[in-house]
């Protein structure tokens, strides 16, 4: 079963990137090629009947499966990144930390209006940069048709915080 290979996979780091939290590592799933063909074919699968026009992917580890997402599926791929990192005229959206603020930022001309775009990320930890995520969606007229993680941290309650945008939430192992 996919959730329990990727259990065995995904490495535990203590007190990365601060004391008490315990990050969840993905690069050693992209030791395996199969592994990461099989991520992508279950995020697809668990998204059959969504209609989505484009995905968009969050700094740094939501590129990795966001890109393969869109080659799967043959739509386009949008990067949002950290405040600074795209070279075109940008807007932006600013958002709490536990530890200060952060800014994300999309190209102003990602997508036009009435787009359907999937969000893709890594992990799901207390949603607050996905929902910042959405935000950019919908400054540029997008519609959030969902959101797929590799991981949830389902005890931090980041999910909840999905709906008011969609409640197409895709997640392959749940902790």
């Amino acid at each position: 079963m996919l959730q329990d290979k990727l259990r065995d996979v995904i490495r535990d780091i203590p007190d990365f990137p601060q004391p008490g939290i315990v990050f969840k590592d993905i690069t050693p799933i992209l030791k395996e090629p199969a592994l990461c063909t099989a991520i992508v074919e279950a995020i697809v699968e668990s998204l059959r009947g969504v209609e989505i026009d484009i995905i968009a992917g969050i700094e740094s580890r939501g590129f990795l499966f966001g890109l393969m997402l869109a080659n799967h599926m043959n739509i386009p791929f949008v990067p949002i990144r950290k405040q600074g990192k795209l070279p075109y005229k940008t807007i932006s959206e600013s958002y709490k930390l536990e530890y200060g603020q952060a800014t994300i930022e999309m190209h102003e001309d990602a997508f036009e209006s009435g787009k359907r775009v999937l969000i893709h990320d890594d992990l799901l930890a207390t949603g607050g940069t996905v929902v910042a995520a959405s935000k950019l969606i919908e400054k540029l007229g997008g519609v959030v048709a969902g959101y797929s993680f590799i991981i949830s941290l389902d005890f931090l309650n980041g999910e909840g915080r999905l709906h008011r945008f969609s409640n197409i939430v895709s997640s392959l192992v749940r902790y």
